[in-house]
């Protein structure tokens, strides 16, 4: 089930979206649910930093060959 949500914009903020929208393709209220859902999620992670973390997909590996990694950079 879906629910409406009404905002009222300035004439310039609803012309950025437009275009913004356009660029990608994608409707106003598309590009907007898209942007929602991002803000929502960087709450999300503020109060989560472990989650944060594991949200970046970083590479990981033992500390061992990381830190070899690391210092066969330096030379």
């Amino acid at each position: 089930m879906s629910n409406r949500l009404q905002v009222l914009i300035p004439e310039e903020l609803d012309a950025e979206l437009r275009k913004a929208a356009s660029r990608r393709r994608i409707s106003k209220g598309e590009w907007v649910r898209r942007a929602i859902d991002r803000a929502l999620a960087d709450e999300r992670a503020a109060g989560d930093p472990l989650g944060a973390l594991a949200a970046l997909a970083a590479p990981t590996a033992d500390i061992g060959p990381m830190l070899a990694e690391i210092e066969s950079g330096r030379e």
